[in-house]
């Protein structure tokens, strides 16, 4: 109840955030019915109605992504005096954030029955051409089926918020926990608060992970395709298991070193003598490699696989999209909206968390204009980044299944 109490008096912006995830949630679970259905049309099939669910693991994971930048980045979640007096700490602000999201998935689920059962015409209106087919229309659907793919969504929502949310000793608690080290002696004191951390040292293994994925699916995908051709795009279950494997690789090593990458750009942006707007945009990026990173890394393997699919199929045109069908469009742009808007979210949070230093800095008498440019900067040296590494990645990916 307090939950919901919570989502109605929330800021247009976190509603708007609530209605993007409701949106996700809805987009998967009319996917994730649209498996059952083919599979309750198509029983002797078992085996492609199988992996055509288990395909529908990748807008999963986008939404339940999305639902934890959206979480994150919702200002409820913070810890409030007024939370605090009613005995809401820190854990039960977590699970607070966990049950509004699983609201929101069950709206979007719910949606998604709605418009399923009305295409399939089981609310007493004709069924739309290729339902057959697409949805299973005229073909009963077992009720608990229904439900557990319905609830999937909003359970791994859920959880994925809870433990991201979760509350955690801050960097500095850990190291006087561990180390015994006194709280009064600051850790920045004689060194610098911006020298590579984590991010940096993923560098080597993102890179390691992304050449084996690249090696792996050069060596299983025109072997296992016949002619020595790219993988059949209408059937998910003509693409070999080596190759999805590969792909898999590719996509957890960008993932890996991007924010090694986004602290590699902030450091070059900031080495030597940098004035001003250089020197700002580098710091930023620097702290916040670890933050927007792997949402990034996240949006660089989905523009590696829209290039990939760009350069097998001939473009996201009206033939390909026949090609493909179109639930697998559907799931595409499903997984490219929900990456997209997880890195607009996890860009405005660090906007808003970096409040206090931007006012900070205009009280010291730094131009607005100054900040503005430094913003604009940041942006195109990421897009520098990411560009010619989805182009590279893409392009060496798809070099074998072309020759």
């Amino acid at each position: 109840m307090l939950a919901l109490r919570l989502a109605r008096g929330a800021r247009p912006a976190v509603q708007a955030r609530r209605l993007a995830v409701a949106a996700a949630s809805a987009g998967t679970g009319f996917l994730l019915l649209s498996s059952l259905g083919q599979a309750a049309a198509l029983p002797a099939g078992a085996g492609s109605s199988a992996v055509r669910l288990l395909w529908c693991a990748l807008p999963l994971a986008a939404s339940v992504q999305l639902a934890v930048a959206a979480a994150r980045a919702d200002h409820g979640t913070a810890p409030r005096q007024n939370l605090y007096a009613a005995g809401c700490g820190p854990a039960r602000l977590a699970l607070l954030a966990a049950a509004s999201t699983v609201l929101s998935c069950l709206l979007g689920g719910v949606a998604a029955a709605l418009v399923f059962l009305l295409l399939r015409g089981d609310l007493g209106i004709p069924a739309v051409p290729g339902a057959e087919q697409a949805l299973g229309a005229g073909v009963p659907l077992p009720f608990p089926a229904v439900l557990t793919l319905l609830t999937v969504v909003p359970a791994a929502a859920g959880a994925a918020t809870a433990l991201a949310l979760r509350p955690r000793p801050a960097p500095a608690e850990r190291r006087d926990r561990d180390a015994g080290h006194d709280p009064a002696v600051p850790w920045s004191a004689g060194r610098d608060p911006y020298t590579p951390g984590t991010a940096l040292r993923e560098l080597p293994w993102g890179v390691a992970l992304l050449t084996a994925g690249l090696a792996l699916g050069s060596y299983a995908g025109p072997a296992a395709t016949p002619g020595g051709g790219p993988p059949l795009p209408g059937r998910p279950d003509g693409i070999p298991p080596g190759a999805v494997a590969g792909w898999a690789l590719v996509a957890v090593g960008l993932v890996t070193a991007l924010p090694g990458l986004t602290q590699l750009a902030g450091r070059l942006l900031a080495a030597g003598r940098p004035g001003a707007l250089r020197l700002l945009a580098g710091r930023f990026l620097q702290a916040e490699a670890e933050r927007i990173g792997r949402p990034l890394g996240v949006l660089c393997a989905v523009a590696t696989g829209v290039l990939a699919a760009d350069r097998l199929y001939g473009g996201p045109g009206p033939a390909a999209v026949a090609s493909f069908g179109p639930l697998l469009a559907l799931g595409a742009a499903l997984v490219v909206a929900c990456v997209a808007l997880t890195v607009v979210i996890t860009a405005l949070e660090s906007r808003a968390e970096r409040a206090g230093t931007t006012e900070a800095l205009r009280h010291a008498g730094a131009p607005a204009a100054l900040l503005r440019r430094a913003a604009v900067l940041r942006a195109v040296v990421m897009a520098a980044v990411v560009a010619p590494v989805s182009w590279a990645v893409a392009t060496l990916a798809t070099l074998p299944l072309l020759a």
